[in-house]
């Protein structure tokens, strides 16, 4: 009976400890702002042209809670591509900014197929999530990746560990999440990863870089 209580009370200081710990990281989160508004990415990017900046319903920006996005609809001859990007001042350690995968089937979109992509940008190779996905006969590519102000990942899980450790070491968790949309026709994976090899260097300068 002594072992068992001496084990409650170890478990019991263990997780104060960790509520402490965790309180600590989030209140030592420092916000870090643009340095240049989304919007002011460029209006011409790989050949193609923007056409339009949309403004989300508000039910969608309290679930999103971001703290400043660009939604842009971009046209090439008759072929149309979805931006949209959210970007974060600060994040809490644990948490994730809402994916694409998890957020899209809520949509009626169906993931048929989960791939991957390497974006050559500013002399430097990137992998960014590629997915082909499906609603009522529609398909799209879609590519996505986290972006901040020191490094562009695909992995949510990886996001969560670099994260934690953004806040232990300099409490600065910053970052965006970078999507791009277009029809899924044979041209599709080329344009789309040209548009992002344009686009990076872009939110990189957002970011100040």
């Amino acid at each position: 009976m002594k072992s068992s209580n001496t084990l409650h009370f170890s478990a019991t200081i263990a997780l104060l400890v960790g509520t402490i710990f965790l309180g600590g990281l989030t209140a030592r989160r420092i916000p870090v702002p643009l340095a240049i508004p989304l919007e002011q990415i460029a209006p011409e990017v790989a050949g193609w042209t923007a056409v339009k900046d949309q403004t989300l319903p508000a039910g969608t920006l309290r679930a999103l809670d971001a703290t400043s996005y660009l939604s842009r609809d971009y046209r090439k001859d008759s072929k149309e591509l979805d931006l949209f990007i959210a970007f974060y001042m600060q994040q809490r350690a644990g948490e994730s900014m809402h994916s694409p995968k998890h957020c899209l089937p809520g949509s009626g979109w169906e993931i048929w197929q989960h791939d991957s992509a390497t974006i050559s940008a500013n002399g430097r190779q990137y992998g960014v999530n590629k997915y082909s996905i499906q609603n009522s006969g529609t398909r799209m590519l879609m590519f996505y990746w986290y972006q901040s102000k020191d490094r562009i990942i695909a992995s949510e899980y990886l996001g969560k560990v670099l994260l934690a450790k953004d806040t232990i070491l300099t409490g600065r968790t910053a970052g965006s999440i970078v999507r791009i949309m277009l029809p899924d026709v044979p041209s599709a994976s080329d344009e789309g990863a040209a548009f992002a090899a344009s686009l990076i260097p872009q939110v990189q300068r957002c970011f100040g870089n």
